[in-house]
């Protein structure tokens, strides 16, 4: 393979990330071309540990290292499960730190246009969870879009007969946007103004 085939191959990688055009990932190839041998070697070292390490927590279903995470290692957690679509939300929603409940990642959305229907995201799970852990209330925290609102009311159907709490997030976030592109004010006003479903 010469040169040109290599750093073809790089930049048709680098392009399969997400919002990754390909002028962005041919920046990349060139910029990690410049970068010494052992840059570029901690650079795989980094990626490649952290697809061996990284998990799914065993109770919310988040990225992890260890069998269970450290938000739900908390001893002191409020009785409120917060429902997300991604592992990412639940980082955006951490930054505003005023939330003391745990968190559950359904990892996707009931989109049909998709193929994706209730069984094909983590909610399954969920139910267990508000049956074992003596939940108040579930705050469904999905992207407020078409796909998030129909799931929001999918898992709000399933709860409320168990007579658990079920609130959404405040509609500060407009409509089509996503969690983690939110700012934390906006965020915080969204958690503390939630309404019930």
């Amino acid at each position: 393979m010469n040169q040109i085939d290599s750093l073809d191959r790089l930049i048709n990688e680098f392009s399969r990330l997400p919002a990754v055009g390909k002028k962005t990932a041919q920046r990349y190839a060139y910029f990690l071309l410049t970068m010494s041998e052992n840059e570029v070697k901690d650079f795989a070292d980094a990626m490649i540990s952290a697809k061996e390490n990284i998990h799914y927590c065993k109770i919310c279903a988040n990225f992890t290292d260890k069998e269970v995470c450290d938000i739900c290692s908390k001893p002191d957690k409020e009785p409120i499960i917060c429902v997300v679509k991604e592992p990412k939300d639940v980082s955006a929603l951490e930054k505003v730190r005023e939330f003391k409940g745990s968190y559950h990642v359904l990892h996707g959305v009931i989109n049909p246009l998709e193929g994706k229907g209730p069984n094909d995201i983590n909610i399954r799970s969920l139910l267990e969870r508000v049956k074992n852990e003596n939940i108040k209330e579930v705050i469904v925290a999905t992207n407020p879009d078409v796909e998030g609102e129909a799931t929001a009311m999918y898992i709000a159907n399933l709860l409320k007969p168990l007579g658990i709490k079920v609130t959404r997030i405040a509609q500060g976030i407009s409509m089509g946007s996503e969690l983690e592109f939110t700012d934390t004010m906006t965020l915080s006003k969204a958690l503390s103004s939630r309404r019930e479903m």
